[in-house]
This record gives structure tokens, sequence and C-alpha cells, in this order.
């Protein structure tokens, strides 16, 4: 596929000329609602195979050739072009695919309220082809070890029919918060963990889970040697029932790195311990903190730069966020939180109030600014096909077992057309 970002001037026509390929087929990949118009700074998917690459000064057809992934004899065969010949800024080369390698992703769905909706269902519906696993978010551990069940519904048969695994998200929230106090109570307690884990095992064989996923957070520091035990002994019993065990772990970027959320997740003795592990590498750009990109990749370089030296990369699942954040300004600590919206909407936004989108570098995320009906100002940071395939790149430079993504619900259409461009899904039924 080729990424094309909206110039000014630019009509779907002018560009799918470009590309040799038709308006109706960018619109339907893209989903762009009627009546069809265009942002300047709009990133768009173009249905073709390969893609096209305008040369650069500096550019050399090695260096291209090396930055795509493609071997030069192909890249100047497929040009009519010698290896060897000079080429000129502002020349068009055609670029092959390069093979695609395998990846496992996993998407977490979170239902809230007494019943599924029915937004959540078509999400889960459309995006389980390719994934290796769903993760209905989540079975709440209670203080006596018993679980609490999130609402299932229909998520056992949309995974069962496009062979995607279960997996079992076992937290400690408790009343909508993680609670480092439950999570002492249960590491403290080798009797409880015992009977946590015989509920564990027997709801995974009653549901066809197929790994269960602990997602613990803000663990008490004390905490941090109980809950490796917690984790052997996990995985000693679950592998028994040939279930996976995989763990979330908080961005860390050493192991040093203070904080309650940080400290107990140890990175090297739980990377020894699971099969493989989610970094949560979102939430740098968050609902209540000042406007930034949720998952800013300088950021994410770090943690992942960290990861791969306490365990390795196949082990790793890179956390990435399906969502953005529009922000109403002034930014003011401990005010008006912001609004969870999805690509589409963020794109919707710049269409409406007639902006452009702007891309950061430095973070690999697009952004825009906008002023409401009521004359309120508003940044919206948030997710498009060039901060995804960045993303991508990654997976492929440290050689990642794959992708989670937080959550399920928001449209974005271009992420799923971009996995099917860079991987062959892993299914593992």
């Amino acid at each position: 596929m080729q990424i094309h970002v909206v110039e000014q001037g630019q009509t779907l026509n002018s560009i799918a000329k470009a590309y040799c390929t038709t308006a109706q087929e960018i619109i339907a990949v893209n989903e762009i609602p009627a009546p069809y118009t265009l942002v300047v700074g709009q990133a768009l998917v173009i249905p073709i195979i390969g893609q096209f690459y305008i040369v650069s000064a500096g550019d050399s057809l090695y260096s291209i050739a090396q930055k795509y992934g493609v071997n030069v004899a192909d890249l100047a065969r497929v040009n009519g072009i010698s290896q060897n010949q000079t080429i000129y800024v502002g020349t068009k080369l055609y670029i092959p695919p390069s093979p695609k390698r395998n990846a496992e992703f996993n998407a977490y769905v979170e239902p809230i309220g007494k019943e599924v909706s029915e937004n959540l269902i078509t999400s889960s519906t459309m995006a389980a082809c390719y994934l290796t696993y769903l993760a209905p978010f989540s079975f709440q551990i209670m203080r006596d070890g018993s679980l609490k069940e999130p609402l299932l519904n229909d998520f056992a048969s949309i995974a069962a029919n496009n062979c995607a695994l279960l997996m079992m998200v076992v937290t400690n929230l408790e009343g909508g918060q993680f609670s480092g106090d439950l999570g002492e109570v249960i590491l403290s307690d080798v009797s409880l963990q015992n009977k946590l884990l015989d509920n564990i095992i027997e709801t995974a064989k009653r549901l066809n889970f197929k790994d269960v996923h602990f997602d613990l957070e803000f663990i008490p520091v004390d905490q941090k040697d109980n809950y490796l035990s917690f984790l052997r002994l996990a995985k000693q019993r679950l592998s028994r029932e040939n279930i996976l065990v995989s763990v979330a772990l908080a961005p860390k970027t050493s192991a040093e790195q203070v904080g309650q959320w940080y400290e107990a997740h140890d990175y090297s003795g739980i990377g020894e311990i699971a099969d493989f592990v989610v970094l949560m590498t979102y939430e740098w750009g968050y609902s209540g903190g000042p406007p930034r990109a949720v998952s800013p990749i300088d950021e994410v370089k770090k943690v992942i730069d960290y990861a791969i030296t306490t365990m390795p990369p196949q082990k790793i699942m890179l956390g990435q966020n399906l969502y953005g954040y529009d922000w109403t300004m002034p930014y003011v600590p401990g005010g008006e939180f912001a609004k969870a919206i999805s690509p589409q909407k963020a794109i919707e936004l710049a269409r409406t109030y007639q902006v452009p989108i702007e891309y950061d570098t430095t973070s690999q995320a697009p952004f825009l600014s906008y002023v409401d009906d009521e004359n309120k100002e508003h940044i919206v940071w948030f997710e498009d096909a060039r901060s995804i395939q960045a993303k991508f790149d990654l997976v492929k430079k440290y050689n990642l077992r794959g992708v989670s993504y937080w959550k399920l619900g928001l449209a974005f259409p271009q992420n799923w057309l971009l996995i099917d461009d860079n991987f062959i899904v892993v299914k593992r039924l």
C-alpha cells in the first residue's frame, strides 16, 4: 500500500490518477464519508501493490532499497535502470512489495454497562481476522480469590470463527481503579494465590481461554519478589493445562525507574517467566494531562531499547492505542478531561472546521487545532497511517513478537489495512 498525504489543491480524482487507481477505491478503503471532501495533511492509504517513491537529495538506489527492505537489483530491474545509474532528485521510482514476516496481534475489548454494545460486537467482528488474540477486559480479582467476570456475549464465537485465541485478562481492579492494596492482599498469601489460580484455571477451561494475561498494576514495591513468585506458580500450574501466560508491563526505560506503576514490574524476572509480555507503550498524552501525542515514537523507542536488554525481543508485543484525544484549551491540571476520539472523528473535525492536519516528526503523530462553535480552542492528537506504519517499522527493526491494541470500539480502518500490507498474522488455532 502507498501512504499519501493530501496537499493543497489535490482531489480524489487527481490522487487516484497519480497512482493508477480510482477515486472509488480510495474512498472505500479509507472509509471517506460523503461528500468525499479531503483535508490538507490527511494521510490516505492508496490500494496499490507496492508503492512509489520520489527521489530526494542525498538518495542513492542502494539507500532507497535499504530503506524499504528490498533487493537493490530488484529495485533497479522493476524500474528499468542500471544498479550503478545516477538517479536524479524528483525521479519517481516504483518500490516493489517486500516479503511479509509473521507477527502476532492482540486487541483488548472492554464491555461496559449491563450489556455489550452493538458497536463493540461489530468492531470485534471486523478486527478478529487480523488478530491472534482477542482479549475481553477484564476478569477482576476479588479479595477472597474468586473472580468477577466481564460481559462476554459473542466474543467466544467471534474469536473461534476467525481462528483467534481468547485471552483471559486478569486484573487487580477494584472500584474502577487498579488497587495496590488488593495486589498486596493476594501476593502476600500463597494459599489465597492457589485459590485464585484454581478459579482462573476452572474459568479458562470452561470458557476456552488459551492465554491468561496478568495485568496487575500499582503493586507496592515491597511485593515485587512476591509478584515474581506468584507468576512462577501461575506459569507452573497453567502450563500443565496447556494455557499460555502473558503479562502486561508498565513502560519502563530502566530497572531503577521510580513510581508505583513501575517498580514492582521486574522486566528481567517477568520476561523469563512469561510466554510473552505486552508493553503498555501509550498514554504519554492522556485524558487528564496536557496535550501531546498518546504514543510518541521517541518515548516508545526508549522503552523498547530497555526491554530488549532484559528479554528476547520475540517475547515482546508493542502496545498501541487505537484512539486520540481532543483537549479543550486552556489546559488546567485537574480540570476538564480530554475526550477520547477515533482517528476518523479527528479527520471529521478537521473537515468540519476547515483546518489542516499537521504532523510532528519527533513523535511521529498527527495533530490539529480548531476553534469550536462556542469559540473554544481545541488541540487534537490522534493516530493515522503514518504513525501506525512508523510503529510497524519498529516491530520489524527490533524483531518484536507483534502489536497489542488498546482498545477496540473506535473506527480506524487504515490500521487493519496496514497490518495486512506489512505482516502475516499468526493464527494459533
